[in-house]
């Protein structure tokens, strides 16, 4: 969701790369690569402004020595500079400030923004996420102009079995008082509130919001937002924020964009804090916003605390260990990485998943589009479907004309089938190397999300990962050792 951005700043890093320290002039063109993303990736020319001076300012500054594993190493001046870019990235969009008040009886939440922003759907995902966290949430379909609104929100509380609050006739404020008094009776304990929008900002649109927040005085107020009106998200954002005085962002549709620059400049121009992140339209697909792991993202260094998150939502916890040491044991069949595969489809889509993989979220660039493409899970699924129980269970079965069986069975050709097997063998082995240099754990986590070899050919890494300061203590030792060799040696 924000690929502009990440090539930028892997340009910049280039642009550094075996220079010994960092002055004005060598970093200039480094700055010059971050200006040009972000800029294109429609952050505030202003916000792009104060940002670049931050990152000089730290870059030019004294490389101080970073702490790893009990020890002090110091950085190269292009690893300073990262820190730098990803330190400057999280104070622009920080600090994280996703709670919700929810200590009235009952608490409320009023959704605002405009209309095609994503208000209901993100209702919806936000009850879905009350839910979990035990609570009793009632929806208000306050939205009485835009047609199918409130049929749209009825379908989301069924899918939920959420009750949703709507009368016939009624008008929006009072829809959302009486909507309040309902949760009170049936013992809801958040009320939230989807409201109408406009293709555009307008006097009725902000009067009768303002109306309904002093009806029913929430303790939030969420402006929903689509990342994908670029810059304008920011100006909108100023309006009704100064009309309402609103609590927090909901930034909608960054799978949609491979900008996101609203997401950079919305706090540092409004100073409201970004509470989630949307994307797609399932339900369990509303992040809390964190700046730390989005910065990261950027920068294309992962983000292991969200893949964490995301996959412990959507995992047996019990049965993940033993799956994962099957899979590292390189003894994983067919239906295993079926399971494999289902849990991918629930954490979100390829290409998000990847780039939270420290190995992998820097080479989005280099992995082939196929392994990106979430038809290639329905097309792999469809070939292990059309196997037979023991083919599934028992791949070394596998031969020409059982193939050309399978092919005929998902109207693939053979070629298509013998891919897959080829590229299942070599995961098995991959598996197996990775087991061994992990030592056969992974504590809980899946062996390896979706092992995109498997998807068309993506990157095999080559080692377990380590940061930034445990790569250069490692060269730090190495060069010690060749210095004792040579004088040994005299």
């Amino acid at each position: 969701m924000f690929d502009v951005l990440t090539r930028g700043f892997k340009d910049a890093r280039l642009a550094l790369q075996g220079k010994t320290r960092l002055t004005e002039e060598n970093l200039a063109p480094a700055l010059r690569e971050v200006r040009a993303s972000l800029l294109q990736a429609d952050v505030d020319l202003q916000v792009t402004k104060v940002f670049l001076e931050r990152v000089r300012l730290q870059a030019l500054g004294e490389i101080k020595p970073v702490r790893s594993s009990g020890q002090r190493v110091k950085l190269s001046p292009q690893d300073w500079f990262v820190k730098a870019c990803h330190d400057e990235l999280v104070a622009l969009m920080g600090p994280a400030d996703t709670a919700l008040e929810l200590g009235g009886s009952p608490a409320i939440i009023l959704m605002v923004g405009l209309q095609g922003s994503g208000k209901t759907t993100t209702s919806g995902k936000l009850a879905k996420r009350l839910l979990g966290e035990g609570h009793t949430p009632l929806l208000v379909a306050a939205d009485v102009y835009r047609p199918a609104a409130v049929d749209q929100l009825r379908v989301i509380g069924g899918r939920l079995d959420v009750p949703v609050f709507y009368e016939e006739g009624m008008q929006p404020v009072q829809l959302a008082v009486q909507g309040v008094a309902h949760a009170r009776a049936t013992g809801a304990d958040v009320v939230i509130i989807d409201t109408a929008g406009r293709l555009d900002i307008d006097e009725s649109l902000m009067q009768e919001v303002a109306d309904i927040k002093a009806a029913v005085r929430p303790m939030n107020t969420l402006f929903v937002v689509d990342a994908m009106i670029g810059q304008s998200a920011v100006g909108t954002a100023k309006a009704f924020d100064e009309r309402l005085d609103f609590t927090g962002f909901v930034l909608t549709k960054l799978d949609g964009d491979a900008r996101g620059g609203a997401a950079l400049s919305i706090k540092e121009v409004t100073g409201k804090p970004v509470k989630f992140l949307g994307q797609g339209e399932g339900l369990d697909r509303l992040e809390a916003f964190r700046p730390d792991g989005l910065a990261q993202r950027i920068l294309g260094m992962g983000d292991v605390v969200g893949l964490v998150s995301d996959f412990e939502k959507h995992v047996d916890t019990r049965n993940a260990e033993a799956d994962a040491r099957k899979m590292l044991g390189g003894e994983f069949s067919y239906d295993d990485f079926v399971r494999q595969l289902q849990t991918i489809r629930k954490m979100g889509p390829m290409r998000e998943i990847i780039a939270k993989l420290p190995m992998l979220g820097g080479m989005l660039d280099q992995i082939p589009e196929e392994a990106l493409d979430d038809r290639e899970l329905d097309r792999t699924l469809a070939i292990i479907g059309s196997m037979t129980l023991q083919e599934r269970r028992n791949p070394s079965v596998m031969n020409p004309s059982r193939m050309a069986r399978i092919a005929v069975g998902c109207g693939r050709e053979p070629a298509d089938v013998s891919s897959l097997h080829e590229r299942f063998l070599t995961a098995q082995k991959m598996m197996k190397g990775l087991g061994s240099m992990m030592g056969g754990g992974m504590g809980g986590m899946p062996a390896f999300p979706g092992m995109p070899g498997m998807m068309g050919g993506a990157p095999e890494p080559a080692r377990k990962t380590m940061s930034i300061a445990d790569r250069l203590a490692r060269r730090k030792k190495q060069k010690a050792a060749r210095k004792a060799r040579k004088r040994n040696r005299k």
